[in-house]
């Protein structure tokens, strides 16, 4: 990984090669021969996908950057890639929490075996079960014949479950026995089977404020948070957008034959003001239509989606106190509302810590935050005492 704060940095470590060593005995049916064939089919079935997957990611979708939060991001990888603990990826959608996924993975003991992802926002409730354990012929109306889940065919690799969030909670029970006990029944079968998989789950929701209103299991959510890994959004770290955005370009000219030279300094200026709402993945796809818009030479401002534009025009506003616009009203070209709530936000902040002479203890009473939630704030925002 590069250390270096003047060149793009982006997730590739050296891992140094162990031999892999698993021995499972015989379980209710289910040899280790039996497991050891359905992961190797697993692997021989996903591998064109993988192939294709893998490449897109590492090409087009890169996890990259020079920030300080990112850079924590990487060391928290490399910390853990190589044990076997569940890791629970938080963040918001298109934050790249499948690359973090992917990158656990792929530096761990098990990279040369199956990594199985799951959406399970994706998938009908009622087909999460099999699709995740698998099935016997028979077992319903259209289950013509026995059917391999992703438990199974993760066997000595990764699963990774997307969207967690959205899992039913008829099946959360479930899950939670896959983890602990590593053994699971098919649908229709009575024989339990085993998985010696590593569990990697991702959501954009607060599964804290899940667990509170009795959708998401308390004892599944500290089963999944073994380590948790949050994933800062593009708004959070704005230094990495130049990069990302020459990446892009970069990719796509290899790519497609553009011959786009660059962004103007002004161009770069609005799309580093912009608030991003769909993080990496929406960045990319305004790249992606800059390139094939513009197709040569330099992009400037005038080549920007309209709604890059409002960034231009208002600017000036995000340097302005959110009181002014209380007293002196909005103006008709509107004002950046998240710019300015986050501003709120600090002066609340500040405005309690220094109250408090910085006892974060006292400030979190005063704001009637959780302690954590105000030092989290306080780290993702920079916020320091005056003096210093």
């Amino acid at each position: 990984m590069n250390k270096s704060d003047n060149t793009e940095t982006s997730l590739q470590f050296n891992i140094p090669s162990t031999s892999e060593t698993q021995n499972e005995p015989a379980n209710n049916g289910w040899t280790k021969p039996a497991l050891d064939q359905a992961s190797e089919q697993a692997q021989s079935h996903l591998q064109t996908q993988e192939k294709n997957i893998s490449g897109w990611l590492a090409e087009a979708t890169p996890f990259i950057g020079q920030s300080a939060a990112i850079k924590e991001i990487f060391a928290l990888i490399e910390k853990v890639a190589n044990t076997d603990s569940t890791v629970l990826i938080l963040g918001e959608s298109g934050t790249g929490k499948e690359l973090v996924a992917r990158a656990l993975h792929n530096n761990s003991i098990r990279r040369s075996r199956p990594f199985v992802p799951v959406n399970c926002g994706a998938i009908p409730s009622e087909l999460l079960e099999t699709e995740l354990f698998g099935h016997l012929k028979g077992a319903y109306t259209g289950a013509i014949a026995n059917r391999v889940g992703r438990f199974t065919l993760a066997h000595q690799g990764t699963l990774f479950l997307d969207e967690i969030g959205t899992m039913p909670a008829s099946l959360q029970v479930k899950i939670l026995r896959a983890l602990q006990l590593k053994e699971f029944e098919p649908v229709g079968g009575n024989k339990t089977l085993k998985s010696d998989c590593r569990v990697i789950a991702a959501t954009n929701i607060d599964l804290e404020v899940e667990v509170s209103k009795g959708t998401f299991r308390e004892d599944l959510y500290y089963r999944l948070n073994v380590i948790p890994i949050t994933l800062p959004s593009l708004r959070e770290r704005r230094e990495d957008i130049p990069l990302l955005i020459n990446h892009f370009i970069k990719h796509f000219n290899t790519k497609k034959g553009y011959k786009i030279e660059g962004v103007s300094a002004e161009a770069m200026d609005v799309l580093c003001r912009y608030n991003w709402p769909g993080n990496v993945r929406e960045l990319e796809n305004i790249c992606q239509r800059l390139c094939i818009l513009k197709s040569a030479g330099t992009i400037e401002v005038s080549d920007l989606p309209a709604k890059l534009h409002q960034v231009r025009a208002l600017s000036s506003s995000t340097t302005t106190p959110w009181s002014h616009w209380l007293t002196e009203g909005i103006p008709d070209a509107g004002i950046p509302f998240d710019d300015l709530v986050t501003q709120f936000e600090n002066d609340l902040i500040n405005k309690a810590l220094e109250q408090t002479r910085w006892n974060k203890n006292k400030a979190a009473q005063l704001l009637h935050l959780n302690r954590t939630t105000l030092v989290e704030k306080i780290k993702k925002r920079g916020l320091a005492p005056s003096h210093n």
